[in-house]
């Protein structure tokens, strides 16, 4: 397989989606829009929704009935990025070589651009039903649902965040920096693959392995996150 050129086709999938799926202008307030499109389309890899579309066709999914859910998860992904960006938390200026949403839009904006993408990716996740699901496999999506808002919440990406803004400063115990690795980052990498595996409706024994490999990858990623940051660049 090459790689990159899978990447970069599944980017594309994921970007086209993400434009239909914003495509509608006269639904937002114009400078909330363009506060949302500046952040969402500003050159972001896309890996959450790649991984989740790899696992959903790794475990037999076929048609695009993951695309709303992979692209919820990037919408997630984003809301997060603007407001660790803000001057409460990270202050950065730059993202992605290009100016953080509240340096541009203003900081209420920046807030309230992040809170109507995480509402809209829920949105999304509900707009629709699968074409390959039964009337009786709804349960599904409710448990495709919660465990997103698992991944993203207190349980998850949010609760990572804020013991990482408390640990600033302190040495941290394995323990702590454990709690941190999987879920502030980790969390959210690891039910990307998880919700593919479960759309595609796998195997007990394949969700087991698609969850093992989303730990992993999910803790690796939050490793080169923070040798990056120590080295003063940015991941995506």
């Amino acid at each position: 397989m090459d790689i990159k050129n899978y990447l970069k086709a599944k980017k594309e999938i994921v970007d086209s989606a993400l434009e239909r799926y914003l495509s509608v202008e006269r639904e937002f307030p114009i400078h909330l829009y363009q506060a949302i499109r500046h952040s969402l389309f500003a050159g972001g890899k896309r890996i959450r929704p790649i991984l989740s579309l790899s696992a959903f066709e790794a475990t037999g999914g076929r048609g695009d009935d993951i695309l709303p859910y992979a692209c919820a998860l990037e919408m997630i992904h984003t809301y997060s990025l603007i407001h660790d960006d803000l001057p409460a938390i990270d202050n950065d200026d730059y993202r992605r070589g290009k100016p953080t949403c509240h340096k541009v839009f203003g900081e209420a904006i920046a807030i309230l651009a992040g809170d109507a993408l995480l509402t809209e990716a829920f949105r999304l996740m509900t707009h629709r039903r699968p074409k390959n699901l039964a009337l009786e496999d709804e349960g599904l999506i409710l448990d495709i649902i919660h465990a997103v808002a698992q991944a993203a919440g207190m349980g998850g990406m949010v609760g990572g965040q804020v013991v990482d803004i408390e640990s600033e400063g302190k040495e941290v115990d394995p323990p702590t920096l454990q709690y941190i690795h999987t879920h502030k980052t980790g969390a959210l990498i690891l039910v990307s693959v998880q919700i593919g595996a479960m759309l595609a409706k796998a195997s007990r024994e394949a969700l087991k392995a698609i969850t093992q490999y989303g730990e992993r990858i999910g803790l690796a990623f939050q490793i080169v996150d923070d040798v990056l940051t120590l080295r003063g660049k940015q991941p995506s």
